[in-house]
């Protein structure tokens, strides 16, 4: 593992310009681009070895089934490098991300263009002009992608050994299908994207609510649905048809096709936040892990969208770098051994920004620390030890109210990483005053050397519920000696079919993380019964109660280093 510190003025600079508006940089992006006479004003890096800048245009493509999809080519001006002796480049093709169109990757396209690729960048079917109906990367969706490398080749100097994706959120999602579907695709880079839009949706058994209505917000004015996702949203907002909605994400999902991946040897660049409210960062480790061929794993603070957000206008961003670095690397056989070029995993830091690299996502942690959880006292507060200490006995339980908010959460979609990555303030808690009726604690004592959290906690305990059906909510927090706790990580696990008033065991595993816990700093877990991200199943006037039964105790696993 190898650890640095990056204070280069253009990290700084990225994060003091995060939005927390995706729309906002697209606008912003498409102004960017000069319209009359067809040519970007926007300036590249790369172009100063080219005479002339790179051609622009916006087309038109049809398909088979008679939508026509709305798109916009970047070509290389005469005499950029990259070109073979029959004057074709690589080509990059790039989806446009939710609710967003093909000027979106304005910028972006110039910068590609004028070093040496040809960029297709459209919209999505079904959204702005482009005709057809939402697909969620659904069947024809995965069709258009194969039909846009189709187009690219035959109407532009594309050339067809080296063709890669690059996208952003749902344009990320669809270059792993591309991946996985049409082995044309030699190189993917998915930013913001996701692996397993199950777990995306729905991880831990538990409807990611808020998600799923932000997405909705965002298609509605731009975007026109099919009555099968329309069906699929109602089903998974009312919590019916469960099976049929879990069936209908796993079609769309790249993890269930890792294996057309690897056979196809596509080198896989990944990169999400820590703090992503719509795909958290779990599917996507668990979907790097299967994968067998070149790839790559970058994680960093923020939400969904923000880390790659001003490489939309054009600025300088991290994450784009990286991309870009992977696409030079496997279409171009440039750059071996350079920064986002090279295989492996990057991890940022919460919160003090240092970049560690790892030579593969098992490496992350070095050892499991094992705290039980200890019976709580009159104050509702039980104790987080050692394996063999004082908390080490079992045959407690804490009984809570079901269903009510303790004031713990999740944080707000879009806003709460948002605000960890620009500011380092993840949703934040008085521990002091959470809600005892509503909510179980245990704290530890303060660590005397801090600790450092190298992926996804575990926690194991047993719960016995009023009612059948109910959801909890596991927090992880870092304390200071004022009571003030900080998120670290959290997850939902629910529940179905229990018999009422009999003990079950319950395993939550935690979203991963990379944290650094201060020096004199406690963890406290709380679990409750009420998250607003989530759609729970705990019914309120029902009891929960978590504990420790005879036959084995309560018992947090800790990823460290």
């Amino acid at each position: 593992m190898a650890r640095s510190r990056r204070t280069s003025g253009h990290l700084v600079g990225r994060r003091r310009r995060a939005s927390v508006s995706l729309s906002a940089g697209v606008v912003a992006a498409a102004l960017a681009v000069a319209v009359p006479g067809g040519t970007a004003v926007a300036a590249a890096p790369a172009a100063a070895h080219a005479s002339a800048a790179p051609s622009f245009r916006l087309v038109e493509i049809p398909l088979k089934d008679g939508t026509v999809l709305k798109a916009d080519v970047f070509t290389p001006a005469a005499g950029t490098p990259g070109a073979d002796r029959n004057g074709h480049h690589p080509l990059v093709v790039q989806p446009a991300s939710w609710g967003q169109n093909d000027l979106e990757y304005a910028a972006q396209g110039r910068q590609l263009a004028a070093a040496g690729y040809v960029a297709v960048t459209y919209t999505v079917r079904g959204f702005w002009g482009s005709g057809g109906q939402v697909d969620v990367a659904g069947p024809k969706d995965v069709g258009d992608i194969s039909a846009v490398i189709d187009w690219a080749l035959a109407h532009t100097p594309a050339d067809r050994s080296r063709v890669g994706m690059v996208g952003l959120s749902l344009g990320g999602g669809l270059t792993l299908m591309g991946a996985a579907f049409d082995p044309r695709v030699k190189a993917v880079a998915s930013l913001s994207g996701w692996a397993d839009l199950t777990d995306a949706l729905y991880s831990g058994q538990t409807r990611h609510l808020q998600a799923a209505r932000l997405l909705a917000a965002v298609q509605t004015p731009t975007g026109r649905r099919s009555p099968e996702f329309a069906r699929t949203l109602s089903d998974l907002y009312a919590d019916r048809e469960m099976p049929r909605v879990i069936q209908w994400a796993h079609t769309r999902s790249p993890a269930a096709y890792v294996d057309r991946i690897n056979a196809h040897g596509t080198a896989v660049f990944l990169a999400n936040a820590w703090g992503d409210s719509i795909f958290n960062p779990g599917q996507m480790t668990s979907f790097y892990q299967r994968l067998t061929v070149p790839k790559r794993l970058e994680l960093r603070p923020g939400d969904h969208a923000t880390q790659e957000l001003t490489s939309l206008l054009g600025l300088p961003n991290a994450t784009w770098t990286s991309a870009r670095q992977w696409l030079d690397r496997y279409l171009k056989g440039a750059g071996a051994g350079s920064g986002g070029a090279r295989q492996g995993v990057e991890l940022e830091v919460r919160s003090g920004g240092e970049h560690e690299n790892y030579q593969n996502w098992r490496t992350v942690s070095s050892r499991a620390e094992r705290l039980r959880l200890g019976r709580p006292d009159s104050g509702g507060v039980g104790t987080l030890a050692a394996a063999g200490g004082a908390a080490g006995h079992a045959g407690w339980w804490r009984r809570v109210a079901g269903g009510t908010d303790s004031g713990a959460d999740g944080g707000i979609a879009e806003l709460s990483g948002t605000l960890d990555q620009v500011i380092g303030l993840p949703p934040t808690v008085f521990v002091p005053l959470l809600s005892r009726s509503s909510a179980a604690i245990w704290q530890s004592a303060p660590y005397a050397k801090g600790l450092q959290l190298r992926g996804a906690a575990r926690l194991h305990t047993a719960v016995t519920a009023s009612t059948p059906k109910g959801s909890a909510f596991a927090y992880l927090y870092d304390v200071n000696a004022l009571g003030v706790g900080k998120l670290i990580s959290h997850a939902p696990q629910s529940w179905s079919g229990r018999q009422p008033g009999h003990a079950f065991p319950l395993d939550v595993t935690l979203f991963p993380t990379a944290y650094d816990l201060p020096a004199g700093h406690r963890l406290a877990l709380v679990l409750d019964t009420a998250d607003p991200l989530y759609g729970g199943s705990t019914p309120r006037g029902s009891s929960v109660s978590f504990g420790s039964p005879a036959d084995g105790p309560a018992e947090l696993a800790l990823p460290v280093r």
